[in-house]
């Protein structure tokens, strides 16, 4: 009873930060859900994003109002098996993986495709149900870089790819590869209505619209910001014409989507620090042939769409790894760090727990496997679990981290038979240990707060050894959005060993709030 309270106080709480008045508000979603591509069916949406070295991959969500989504799948479980998505050998995926996805319907088939560096390989996920499934994969080489599916009246399937340079392929019909006969320039220089570029024309998304084709870029001008750019054409071969088509506030990249009642928006994102980059929806209308985005040419705050009710559990979720019978091991709001060991994880050892083993020697963070993660979310959010340390090993660490190239953690070590409560810092280059603190009792608890909020990007750590007392441990971690990792921070849920393998711990639950203690 106790834990379903507290799960309902999370919901509710979480819920209530976003359900905002009676309309939508910017951003859609407050984390990280990057790369969007979007369709239509009926009078239901569907979105697939970018999760890169997270399994599994290509999060696929569902709405019925543009505003409210939830997570209903993925395209695959893992994109194979090799060092760098197993994080063997000192080898990782982190940036990689599969990137920029895109969604189609086309003759009852549901289509994501994607493209992974790692691999090498373009894939195609296809499945006639894409709420219950089963997809089946078609992959070949090469991978091609932020490509969108296109189908014309003829029934050919085509990519459209590249960066500046934007070029067509035609996909043959059983999707086993590109017909490289028909691979040629669609438009040689997609970033000239920029002006002078930093970042040229990418993130291609085609369209078909009262006859005419719409080819949706984002591109960087020197010294400005990141920019939507569309070309339109009578048909596939051109001739092609260029303009901005959006330039306000960093929010571009992405395509546009209508309603069954006929009005028209553009699904944007925005880098926003280090909870990632956020997606926006920005109202468009058609003027002479052209998609116009913004009101007067800005990002609105408000929108004519339903309000949020909120972020959980459609995107992220209080779990208390209780399972009924029939229900899913992990819900889809979780990922895995890489690809997972899974005979080292159950939530069906001890019942209502999650049980972590370590089965391997590890001396970094990052280079653990089986780190199981949630998005953080902004404007503030926190993330509090409670762990059973009994069966840890010398020299195991398990605990509550925020994952990003600079990590920070909080959790139990054991050194020499001796259980501390540790912080560790891992924004600089050899991570440091903050502060430490005995523990003599089997379970404690652990804290993380995200201050988002006006790009703060600060998080802090707790820990706590009734569940009600906290009390501050370690140093203040400066967020970052880095590169190397290009993705916003995570919760994540550890436990790795640095000298015997084989211990384990037992996480009773992982519960989200919007509020934090500053």
């Amino acid at each position: 009873m106790k834990k379903n309270i507290l799960l309902l106080f999370s919901f509710l709480s979480v819920s209530m930060l976003f359900a905002q008045g009676s309309k939508a508000h910017n951003p859609i979603i407050f984390a990280d859900v990057p790369d969007m591509s979007m369709i239509r069916v009926g009078d239901t949406y569907y979105m697939s994003s970018t999760t890169m070295h997270m399994n599994p991959g290509v999060p696929i969500m569902k709405s019925k109002d543009l505003v409210n989504w939830k997570m209903i799948g993925y395209a695959y479980s893992t994109l194979g098996s090799m060092d760098a998505l197993d994080l063997n050998n000192g080898k990782n995926n982190y940036g990689k993986g599969s990137w920029a996805s895109c969604i189609r319907y086309h003759n009852g088939l549901y289509y994501i495709s994607t493209f992974a560096q790692t691999t090498g390989k373009t894939y195609i996920f296809t499945t006639k149900n894409i709420e219950k499934g089963p997809w089946t994969e078609h992959s070949f080489k090469p991978s091609f870089h932020d490509h969108s599916l296109f189908f014309d009246e003829d029934g050919h399937i085509y990519l459209v790819y590249g960066s500046g340079k934007i070029m067509i392929t035609e996909l043959k019909a059983d999707l086993s590869g590109v017909k490289e006969e028909t691979t040629r320039v669609l438009i040689d220089n997609a970033s000239a209505p920029g002006g002078p570029i930093m970042l040229p024309a990418e993130g291609s998304q085609l369209f078909q619209h009262d006859g005419k084709c719409y080819l949706f870029n984002i591109c960087w001008p020197r010294g400005g910001m990141r920019t939507v750019l569309v070309h339109r054409a009578d048909k596939l071969a051109g001739p092609w014409e260029g303009k901005v088509a959006f330039q306000d506030q960093g929010v571009a990249q992405g395509g546009m989507i209508d309603t069954p009642d006929g009005r028209w928006f553009a699904y944007l994102f925005q880098d926003h620090g280090s909870v990632g980059r956020i997606p926006y929806l920005v109202p468009m209308k058609w003027e002479n042939g052209w998609p116009v985005i913004g009101v007067n040419g800005k990002l609105p705050e408000s929108l004519d769409l339903p309000a949020s009710k909120g972020i959980n559990p459609g995107i992220v979720a209080s779990d208390e790894f209780t399972r009924k019978p029939g229900e899913r091991a992990l819900p889809l709001v979780w990922q895995w760090n890489h690809n997972p060991d899974n005979s080292l994880w159950s939530v069906t050892k001890r019942k209502g727990y999650l049980r972590l083993t370590t089965g391997r020697v590890d001396t970094l963070f990052v280079q653990a496997r089986n780190t199981l993660t949630q998005r953080t979310f902004g404007p503030v959010s926190t993330g509090i679990t409670a762990i059973d340390v009994t069966n840890m090993k010398d020299g195991d660490f398990a605990g509550l981290a925020l994952l990003q190239k600079k990590f920070g953690q909080v959790g139990v070590k054991v050194a020499n038979g001796v259980k501390s409560i540790v912080m560790v810092n891992g924004s600089a280059r050899i991570p440091v240990e903050a502060q430490s603190v005995p523990l003599t009792q089997k379970t404690v608890y652990l804290k993380a707060e995200c201050d988002f909020r006006d790009k703060t990007d600060i998080g802090y750590f707790f820990y706590s050894l009734d569940g009600k007392t906290w009390l501050p441990i370690g140093s203040q971690l400066k967020m970052e959005y880095s590169m190397p990792h290009f993705m916003g921070y995570r919760f994540g849920l550890f436990n790795y060993s640095t000298k015997t393998p084989g211990g384990y711990v037992d996480f009773d639950y992982f519960r989200i709030s919007d509020k934090i203690s500053k």
